[in-house]
């Protein structure tokens, strides 16, 4: 049953893995036997010197998500680096916070730009190799707030929902030749992005008494599921929506 799990072989393309949810996910894949292309705006070594220590190869590909020219050329790149991409997942991601009459046209921008066009990009790009290969998984990362509105993201929100759609849109046309689309929905989880939420004492108070878990989520929390939707596994899994929340959405 294990062989089902086994990465040996496939390449995977992860954006943001530089820290938090992201890095996790690559050192999962890897622990699993991938190789791994990190799609990332700078040149820190540290997630490509952990990848390598677990014997597979790694290649930093240069992509600013921010950029729409890198992003297009960031698959191409990783085809040409590692010779395929057979697993691509898509989370890296900003934030902004700020009441939605106060929202600026800028923060709206750079939010949808990282959060949900480049996630575009990224899937139609690594889709036109998969479809023609018939095979490969694409793991988006979503949100709580794609099933809720959330409080001062409009931006966020609306990205994320939109990622959750767009899953399932893909799944419907591509799971018929071996393509498979999920999304991974990380509830409240320690990382750098929710800083001012854990230094919050009544917000964190707040999150904390809606988790039934009764903790916040660690980057940890996502190899397990990430290596199953990367693997054969799952492959009778198509646009689905994993909650790793510790219950928050069940509640």
């Amino acid at each position: 049953m294990m062989k089902a799990f086994d990465l040996s072989g496939k390449v995977a393309a992860v954006t943001g893995g530089t820290r938090g949810i992201g890095q996790a996910i690559a050192l999962g894949l890897a622990e699993a036997g991938a190789d791994i292309a990190l799609l990332q705006r700078s040149d820190d070594q540290t997630t490509k010197e952990k990848v390598l220590a677990l014997g597979v190869r790694c290649e930093i590909i240069p992509c600013d998500l921010s950029d729409p020219e890198e992003v297009k050329a960031a698959i191409p790149l990783t085809i040409e680096k590692l010779g395929t991409v057979d697993i691509l997942v898509n989370n890296g991601g900003i934030q902004r916070r700020s009441p939605a009459v106060e929202f600026s046209e800028q923060d709206w921008n750079d939010v949808l730009q990282v959060n949900l066009h480049a996630v575009w990009t990224l899937c139609q790009q690594a889709g036109k190799h998969m479809v023609e290969q018939k095979s490969g998984k694409i793991i988006n990362i979503a949100s709580l707030v794609s099933f809720q509105g959330g409080v001062f993201v409009p931006a966020y929100t609306a990205a994320k929902g939109a990622v959750g759609q767009l899953t399932k849109a893909l799944a419907n046309e591509w799971s018929s030749v071996g393509v498979n689309v999920n999304a991974i929905v990380p509830g409240y989880i320690a990382t750098e992005m929710n800083t001012a939420l854990i230094e919050d004492p009544v917000r964190s108070r707040q999150i904390m008494e809606r988790i039934p878990a009764g903790r916040w989520g660690d980057p940890e929390d996502f190899k397990g599921a990430a290596v199953f939707l990367a693997s054969n596994a799952s492959d009778y899994i198509h646009g689905h929506l994993l909650a790793i929340d510790g219950g928050w959405l069940g509640r």
